[in-house]
């Protein structure tokens, strides 16, 4: 289905991946770790996380998304055979803390609301995450709340957390945008009834799905473009 500029009230963003580039735990990985890829290294990481995420909503078992990224990264130092103590891992793990914001973000969600959108996140992370999220990347004046997998207790692609976020902005579902790099993400929503907007950091494929993307982007400002015709 086509994007429909006109039907959009509300627009939400993913957090991680989208706002903000996980791939800076890369820098220090680096310092840690000899003769592997610290790149490699940071999506084995980002990568094993996730399954913990959706292995968990498929079992019924929740813990918070940072305490998913911590088993995740004693994952992926284990796996390429790194000995880090727990301090160390520690310090490694709070890079989700400060992580940077896109390029496009500040300007591209300046647009957005300029133009009359209320913009929230909806994300996996927990509430600590994405306060810490917000100051970092000073985006408090852009976004309006922050809405997390802690309050349902499940992760997304579930379908409950996005209708869970329609429900506590208060906008229908089907008058939601929702942003997300995530090939993953993306589905999940079009699923709970919002148009989902692929934004395409990576430069990366679609997932082998029927469902497609009402609108793939490779920035914010080209998704303003988009809501500057409604």
């Amino acid at each position: 289905m086509a994007f429909d500029p006109d039907a959009v009230e509300t627009i939400a963003f993913d957090s991680y991946g989208t706002l903000v580039d996980v791939s800076a735990v890369a820098e220090p990985l680096s310092e840690r770790v000899d003769d592997v890829d610290p790149g490699l290294v940071a999506k084995l990481w980002r990568q094993r996380s996730l399954a913990y995420a959706m292995v968990g909503n498929a079992i019924g078992e929740y813990d918070s998304f940072y305490e998913m990224n911590r088993h995740a990264l004693r994952f992926a130092l284990e796996t390429i055979d790194v000995a880090l103590d727990d301090e160390e891992r520690e310090e490694i793990l709070s890079t989700y803390h400060e992580l940077p914001v896109f390029d496009d973000v500040h300007d591209g969600l300046e647009r957005l609301r300029d133009a009359g959108y209320d913009c929230y996140i909806v994300s996996n992370g927990n509430e600590e995450m994405l306060e810490s999220l917000l100051e970092h990347a000073d985006l408090g004046d852009r976004i309006e709340d922050a809405i997390s997998a802690d309050e349902i207790e499940q992760f997304k692609p579930q379908p409950e957390l996005y209708r869970h976020a329609a429900d506590r902005i208060g906008t229908p579902v089907e008058e939601i945008a929702f942003v997300a790099a995530g090939w993953w993400d993306v589905p999940g929503a079009i699923n709970a009834g919002m148009q989902g907007v692929w934004i395409n950091r990576q430069d990366t494929l679609w997932g082998p799905y029927e469902t497609e993307p009402e609108l793939t982007i490779e920035s914010f400002h080209e998704l303003a473009d988009e809501l500057e015709t409604a």
